[in-house]
């Protein structure tokens, strides 16, 4: 008895055994797998994430998978702030508020085709608006004429410097513009959204372009001039009847979204002729052959400045709450 139960069980322990090697032996034999998989899975971690940090240029290749997956405002976070801004605790109540109206935010996708060896293909980036309504209004875009200036031959001050990328520099545009002009709060939201996306479709500053607008029509649509000047860029309808035939005529010449995009593309066309920022606004105002230009060039660049300080003052602000909040 004593015999079979010995038996019994060297021959338990010996198919454990077994069955011990064949787990250690399988598990050894997939290990390799497990390495090369977690390793793939580590150089792709690693591949988003450095997309998703790479910088806010507008340059074409890789990165623009990035601006596509993820909006501009949450990666403008990042950059900007750094990852202190999620302990922020200064004007709590103010920052929830804020928070809650941008949940309502999507970011635009904006595409421009261009052609590539016959074929159409689209530079798509990303662009957060205050109202992204206005990115799906049906109207042409007129990059087909933009396009053919060069970026060379235009003033570096007139190119975008990216302050109204956020969308808190937007809200702070509006906020001032909405007090200053006693606007309806729809209306200037509708035009500081549109001048941000039709200065992407222009390549120009969408800082100098609401500088042009405040001078030019108190962000007025409706105001004519003697001279025969429409909309809110001022555009000499008349004189601009070509560019207009591309939107079918004139009877849209003082629609934001038309009126901007051809005075954007006037003005982008004067500095490049002119040959410096100053020189186009003095062009853009029809002082081309005077001595002066009647100070319209001094309104347009301290209207620019009180932009570009009123967005720079912002992002000091939120920088400095961030560094007192880390120190705290």
């Amino acid at each position: 008895m004593s015999k079979c139960l010995s038996n019994n069980l060297s021959k338990n322990q010996d198919s454990k055994s077994a069955a011990l090697t064949s787990k250690e032996f399988l598990a050894h034999a997939i290990s390799p797998v497990f390495r090369v998989v977690n390793g793939i899975l580590a150089v792709a971690v690693f591949m988003v994430v450095g997309l998703w940090l790479s910088g806010n240029g507008t340059n074409a290749g890789p990165f623009d998978l990035a601006r596509i997956l993820v909006p501009d405002e949450a990666r403008q976070i990042v950059w900007s702030n750094g990852f202190g801004i999620l302990d922020q605790s200064h004007d709590y109540q103010v920052t929830a508020n804020a928070v809650a109206s941008d949940a309502g935010i999507a970011a635009v996708l904006y595409s421009k085709p261009t052609a590539t060896s016959g074929l159409t293909s689209a530079k798509q980036q990303t662009i957060a608006l205050l109202m992204p309504s206005v990115a799906h209004v049906q109207v042409k875009s007129i990059s087909h004429l933009s396009d053919r200036i060069p970026t060379s031959k235009i003033d570096p001050q007139a190119l975008d410097s990216n302050l109204m990328g956020s969308i808190q520099n937007q809200r702070a545009v509006a906020d001032f513009y909405e007090k200053k002009y006693k606007l309806d709060r729809a209306k200037i939201e509708e035009y500081v959204s549109n001048t941000v996306l039709i200065a992407k479709e222009v390549n120009i500053d969408p800082v100098l372009l609401l500088a042009v607008i405040s001078v030019e029509s108190n962000f007025n649509p409706n105001i004519k001039s003697h001279a025969g000047a429409e909309g809110l860029m001022q555009v000499m309808t008349s004189v601009h009847r070509d560019k207009y035939a591309h939107f079918g005529g004139t009877s849209d010449a003082v629609k934001p979204e038309v009126n901007i995009r051809v005075g954007a593309y006037i003005l982008k066309y004067m500095i490049a002729t002119a040959g410096s920022l100053r020189n186009g606004l003095k062009f853009y105002v029809g002082a081309a052959n005077a001595e002066d230009d009647g100070g319209y060039g001094d309104k347009v660049m301290a209207e620019r400045n009180r932009i570009i300080s009123l967005c720079q003052d912002r992002s000091n602000h939120r920088l400095t709450s961030n560094t007192n909040n880390l120190r705290s």
